[in-house]
C-alpha cells in the first residue's frame, strides 16, 4: 500500500464479498448481552508487509495461522495452521508449483478453501483425500484500506459482520496522506486500548517524543453515544490547551479507536489504533496516522520520508509506554481485574472518562478477550524493549533496511581495511611514501572507522529501544 489512505487493491483481493447493505451483524456474536471475541474481524497484517511468495505465520486468540497468497485465485488465505494428517505447522512448508500450499512432513497439499489435492503416500486410485477429514482449517479473509482481516468465528457470520476500518476515510478518501506502523505488544489488547483512549496521558508518558509537559491542563471528557458496539465520546477543549480544536473519539468493539481532530493551523489529523489479541498479555498493535494538512509542503515531506526511519521514531514513541503498562495489567489482575476496576482504579476527574467507560463495557458485556487465563509472570526489561522480533523481521521496510545497512558496513570496513593494508604494501614497494600520502589514508582510514562505528549505533536502533525512555532524561539547563 503507498501511504494515501485510499480503496487501493481491495475490491479485487476480497475472499469474503460484503455487498452494500449486507453487513447486518454486530461485531460480537448475536447475543445482546456478551460480547463474544470469536465473532469479530481482526487486523493481522499490513498488505504491503506480506510477502506472496512466502508463507506467514501469525498467532490470533492462541490459534496458529498461516497467511498466504492464493494465486490461482488472487487473493490471500488464512488457515489454522496445522496438517490434518499429523498436526505439522503448514507454515514451515511451502507453495507448490500448483500454487497450493504444501505439508513439509509428507507433502500434502491444499488448494485455497482448504481442500485436499494430493496425497502422495497413497495408491493409484485412492480417494483418502475426498473426505473432510483431509481438509485444511479456512478461515474468511477480506482486505481493507490496505490491511489483511481474519474472521476467527462461525465462517457463515463473516459476510454480515462489518469489518472494523475507519469510516471517515470511507466517507472522505481523497487528499489523505497516511503513515502506518505495526508492533507486537506485551500486554492485553484492552490495556492497549485503555492506554490509547486516553489522551491526558501523552504530555506525561511521551514528553520530548509527541508529547511537553507544558501542555497539560484539565482534560473533561464526554461519553456522547455507547453501545455492545463500542462508543463515541468528545474532548471539547482539544489537546495543547485548546489551541488544536476538538478533538472527537470513537472506540469500535473491541480492538479499534481513533481521535479525529481538525485545526485551522494543521488541517484534520487522525490517531488510529487497532489492537489485535495474539494470547493473554500479547497484542499486535496497527497504528495508523491519517494526515490531510492544510498545506501542501508538510505532506510531501511525508511522502518522502522513508517507512522505515518513520518505524524507528514510531517504535520510541510506542517504548515510553510499554514497561509500565506491562506491569500496570498485572497489578490490575491481582486486585480483581475490570470487574474491580472501580476499587483497583482511582478516578476522580473526568480525564479518566473514557477509561471508566471502557472498563464499564467489559463489565457490561462479559467481554473479557481471555476468560479464566492469568498473565505469565513479568518480562525482563531487555525482552520488553526488543525491535526486532516483535516488530523488524515482520516489516517488509525495515527488515530491508536492516540488511542493506549490515551490507553498506561491511562494505565499508572492506573499504577502509583495504586503504589501511595498501600503506605498508606502497612503502615496500616505492621505499617511502609522502607525509601527504599517509596524511590522506590515516584521515581516511579515521573516518571510515567513524562512520562504521555510527552505522553500527544506528544498526541497534532496528534491534532494541532505549532503556531510559525521553521523559526521564534531565532537563536541559537555560
Amino acid at each position: 500500500m503507498s501511504q494515501s489512505v485510499l480503496h487501493s487493491e481491495e475490491n479485487s483481493l476480497n475472499l469474503i464479498s460484503q455487498p452494500e447493505g449486507s453487513q447486518n451483524l454486530t461485531a460480537g456474536g448475536l447475543d445482546p448481552n456478551r460480547f463474544d471475541w470469536q465473532e469479530v474481524w481482526y487486523p493481522v497484517a499490513y498488505i504491503e508487509d506480506l510477502d506472496k511468495s512466502q508463507l506467514t505465520r501469525f498467532t490470533l486468540l492462541e490459534r496458529d495461522l498461516v497467511l498466504w497468497w492464493d494465486n490461482n485465485e488472487n487473493t490471500w488465505r488464512a488457515f489454522e495452521d496445522q496438517c490434518p494428517h499429523r498436526l505439522a505447522p503448514l507454515s514451515e512448508g511451502r507453495i507448490n508449483e500448483d500454487g497450493w500450499i504444501e505439508c513439509p512432513y509428507h507433502g500434502w497439499a491444499f488448494s485455497g478453501t482448504g481442500k485436499c489435492e494430493v496425497i502422495p503416500q497413497q495408491k493409484a486410485g485412492g480417494k483418502a483425500e475426498v473426505s473432510q477429514r483431509a481438509c485444511a482449517t479456512s478461515l474468511p479473509t477480506t482486505v481493507r484500506q490496505g490491511l489483511l482481516f481474519v474472521y476467527p468465528g462461525k465462517p457463515e457470520n463473516a459476510p454480515q459482520t462489518k469489518v472494523p476500518v475507519v469510516d471517515v476515510l470511507e466517507e472522505d478518501a481523497d487528499g489523505w496522506v497516511c503513515l502506518n506502523t505495526f508492533r507486537d505488544i506485551p500486554y492485553d489488547a484492552l490495556t492497549l486500548m485503555e492506554n490509547v483512549l486516553d489522551s491526558s496521558h501523552i504530555p506525561y508518558t511521551h514528553h520530548r517524543t509527541v508529547g511537553n509537559r507544558a501542555n497539560v491542563s484539565a482534560v473533561e471528557l464526554e461519553v456522547v453515544e455507547s453501545g455492545k458496539w463500542g462508543f463515541k465520546g468528545i474532548w471539547e477543549e482539544g489537546p495543547r490547551k485548546g489551541t488544536l480544536g476538538r478533538q472527537d473519539t470513537t472506540f469500535i468493539a473491541p480492538g479499534l479507536m481513533w481521535h479525529d481532530l481538525t485545526s485551522k493551523q494543521f488541517g484534520r489529523t487522525l490517531t488510529v489504533v487497532y489492537a489485535t489479541p495474539i494470547r493473554k498479555g500479547e497484542c499486535r498493535l496497527f497504528a495508523r496516522f491519517p494526515f490531510k494538512l492544510s498545506s501542501k509542503l508538510p505532506g510531501i515531506f511525508l511522502k518522502l520520508t522513508p517507512r522505515w526511519y518513520s518505524h524507528i521514531g514510531q517504535n520510541s514513541v510506542l517504548e515510553d509506554d510499554q514497561i509500565f503498562l506491562h506491569y500496570q495489567e498485572r497489578y490490575l489482575e491481582k486486585r480483581g481485574g475490570s470487574a474491580n476496576f472501580n476499587k483497583a482504579f482511582y478516578l476522580p476527574t473526568t480525564a479518566d472518562s473514557f477509561v471508566s467507560q471502557l472498563r464499564s463495557w467489559v463489565n457490561q458485556y462479559s467481554a473479557e478477550s481471555f476468560p479464566g487465563d492469568s498473565l505469565a509472570p513479568p518480562l525482563p526489561k531487555e525482552v520488553l524493549l526488543d525491535r526486532y522480533h516483535s516488530h523488524t523481521k515482520h516489516c517488509a521496510s525495515c527488515s530491508t533496511a536492516l540488511k542493506n545497512l549490515q551490507r553498506l558496513r561491511l562494505g565499508l570496513a572492506v573499504v577502509t581495511a583495504l586503504i589501511w593494508g595498501l600503506l605498508p604494501l606502497v612503502m615496500l614497494i616505492q621505499g617511502e611514501v609522502s607525509p601527504i600520502t599517509v596524511a590522506i589514508s590515516s584521515v581516511a582510514t579515521l573516518l571510515g572507522g567513524g562512520i562504521w562505528f555510527g552505522l553500527g549505533k544506528f544498526e541497534r536502533r532496528f534491534y532494541e529501544g532505549k532503556e531510559v525512555p525521553p521523559r526521564n532524561l534531565p532537563e536541559r539547563k537555560r
